[in-house]
């Protein structure tokens, strides 16, 4: 049996899913509890990883040791850059993942871990050091806006361990990385897909504008909810698919 993993790190991203789930069984992990069920007619896992990389490529590794994990989606919510056209309660879905702020610091300011030379990940011929793969863009009538009440988009995401406070250095991600918006895992997730040439995808709810850090001026919920809503139907085409 293979199955599909859906991780998240808060259960406010999954709750809507784990509700969805049929036939379900957990298991305790590495500290961690697993769902494993039916879902469009799916077989999934779902995990709650907590927040940030070391939570989240500690969970990626743990089902993909533990169970026979075909793929790997990573849900949330997460902060648009300022000029990527999102508001709050839009979808953005990753083009490319990206470690933001792992490099080296210099007289000139930040750079990418190429400016130690020793790569991440080593896979054949390839190298990889900050950015990692994604899977193939979804399909276009998918993502057709006119059927959805909020926008989607594909892009670039970055993955920071501290996330952004200020306008000006919401500005110098979104312009360094040409990015759509930021998250705290995502990157990590995909590092470890890459080692275990695992196919991940990862969709998130906009819940804030990256800088803003004024909560009153976020909705965790709607884009947690929306963020499901689509991911539920990205989910019951791939199993109408099966």
């Amino acid at each position: 049996m293979n199955l599909l993993a859906l991780l998240s790190s808060m259960p406010l991203e999954s709750d809507q899913i784990l509700s969805r789930l049929k036939y379900v069984r957990s298991a305790r992990i590495a500290r961690k509890t697993v769902y494993k069920g039916k879902l469009q007619g799916i077989d999934v896992i779902l995990l709650n990883s907590g927040i940030g990389k070391v939570n989240a490529a500690h969970s990626a590794t743990c089902i993909v040791e533990h169970f026979p994990v075909k793929s790997i989606i990573n849900i949330g919510v997460g902060g648009a850059y300022p000029n990527s056209g999102l508001n709050i309660g839009d979808i953005a879905v990753a083009s490319k993942e990206i470690y933001g702020d792992d490099g080296v610091i210099t007289s000139k300011g930040w750079e990418s871990l190429k400016k130690i030379g020793i790569p991440l990940v080593r896979t054949g011929n390839r190298r990889y050091f900050n950015e990692f793969p994604v899977h193939k863009k979804l399909p276009p009538r998918l993502i057709k806006t006119g059927r959805w009440d909020f926008k989607i988009r594909s892009g670039n995401f970055i993955t920071v361990s501290a996330t952004t406070g200020t306008h000006k250095r919401a500005v110098e991600l979104e312009e360094s990385f040409n990015a759509l918006c930021e998250n705290m895992e995502g990157a990590a997730i995909a590092h470890v897909c890459t080692i275990y040439k695992i196919p991940m995808l990862e969709i998130r709810g906009i819940s804030n504008m990256a800088g803003v850090r004024d909560k009153r001026k976020w909705n965790l919920k709607l884009a947690s909810e929306n963020c499901q809503k689509f991911t539920l139907e990205v989910l019951s085409r791939a199993g109408r698919k099966r």
